[in-house]
């Protein structure tokens, strides 16, 4: 997070104690999404201002479990992003789909504690052969679950079923285009219809059943090709189903800016970073939080400071039947990663070239709205 976002948090520290450990709930937004944690247990209290401590001291060995987590449940596509380490050949790890005793084994470490856990990475997690059991393990934790989806898979029976049965809170439906035409042109290979129709069957679904989840968020990455396409979002949407759109900038990841340069959006408000003479602006005023309450499990169970890491070339430590979460999370390899982070981030590359360092908030995401306006 920016500094002038971290002192802010502080500055309201009072409020969200007294609201956390008296009233046992917290309202947030995460990724522009709104969330509300409701009837929190001993342990989610305890760990929350625990971890409130870590975010002034950033302390190598944290006080706190997680309040965020980001699992890969597969670390293969269907698709070939040009921005993205799977679609461009740089992920070097091996295809695999996280094994499910290994999540299972995994959340009832962490589970009882989190705020938040998001089911992606750098795979398409609507690809993992046992879905439905992974769904079914995130429904006995209290952390509000978001799923991420390039929606290739999303119209088929498999995956509706997992859908229905164990909803997240928040699926959210990667679509950068308004026609095939434009979608394909970032997203290689992708159809809408898949996408579309696992949509519309969803939401036709939640109508017939009354149920709230999963809220049917519409996200559209915005970049040079598809710029035009932004006034439409909205009504596009709404004929398709979907509770919310979420537009977001494009993220860097860890290579050349050259990469990205041609998807830049031309209008300046859609642009993640500050260019001068055509190169990006370098901020200081960043500072990292993911090391410190945002870990990262790849499937293989490599544990990260972060998803940037993307081949995991700084590990934590691994995750297997022999080593549990908290012995990772609380080693001494750890915390001599996290000392990098804090106070030498240049000596790693995936730091150097961090997507939130040099923006001027914090979040990837311009703006999450919902479809319908809310009437006065």
């Amino acid at each position: 997070m920016r500094s002038h976002e971290r002192w802010a948090y502080l500055r309201n520290s009072a409020t969200i104690a007294w609201n956390v450990a008296l009233r046992g709930r917290y309202d947030f937004a995460f990724d522009w999404m709104p969330m509300e944690i409701r009837g929190m247990s001993a342990a989610q209290r305890l760990n929350i201002l625990r971890a409130g401590l870590n975010l002034f001291h950033r302390r190598l060995h944290p006080w706190s479990w997680p309040l965020h987590m980001q699992v890969e449940l597969t670390s293969f596509c269907n698709l070939r992003c040009p921005v993205c380490p799977v679609g461009t050949g740089e992920l070097t790890r091996a295809p695999k789909a996280i094994d499910v005793d290994l999540f299972r084994r995994l959340m009832e470490e962490v589970g009882p504690y989190l705020l938040t856990l998001s089911l992606w990475a750098w795979g398409e997690p609507l690809l993992h052969p046992e879905l439905e059991r992974v769904l079914a393990i995130t429904a006995g934790y209290p952390a509000a679950t978001l799923l991420s989806t390039n929606g290739q898979n999303l119209d088929r029976d498999g995956v509706q079923n997992a859908l229905r049965k164990h909803p997240p809170h928040y699926l959210i439906v990667a679509i950068d285009g308004l026609s095939d035409e434009t979608n394909s042109l970032y997203r290689k290979g992708a159809r809408l219809e898949p996408a579309l129709d696992g949509v519309r069957a969803l939401a036709q679904w939640k109508r017939e059943t009354g149920s709230r989840r999963p809220a049917l968020v519409f996200r559209f990455l915005a970049m040079k090709h598809n710029e035009h396409e932004l006034p439409r979002l909205r009504e596009f949407a709404a004929g398709n189903g979907f509770d919310m759109v979420s537009t977001r900038t494009l993220s860097i990841i860890d290579s050349s800016d050259e990469a990205h340069r041609a998807l830049v959006p031309e209008a300046d408000l859609m642009r993640a970073y500050g260019y001068h003479e055509d190169k990006r602006v370098r901020r200081d005023d960043f500072v990292c939080q993911h090391a410190f309450n945002f870990p990262t499990v790849f499937a293989d169970g490599t544990v990260v400071a972060c998803e940037q890491d993307f081949n995991g070339s700084h590990p934590y430590g691994v995750l297997s039947r022999e080593t549990s979460f908290g012995g990772i999370w609380f080693s001494r390899a750890a915390a001599e990663i996290r000392k990098k982070i804090r106070d030498d981030p240049a000596q790693f590359s995936f730091c150097e070239n961090c997507p939130f360092a040099d923006r001027e908030t914090s979040s990837c995401s311009l703006d999450c709205y919902p479809v319908r306006p809310a009437e006065v």
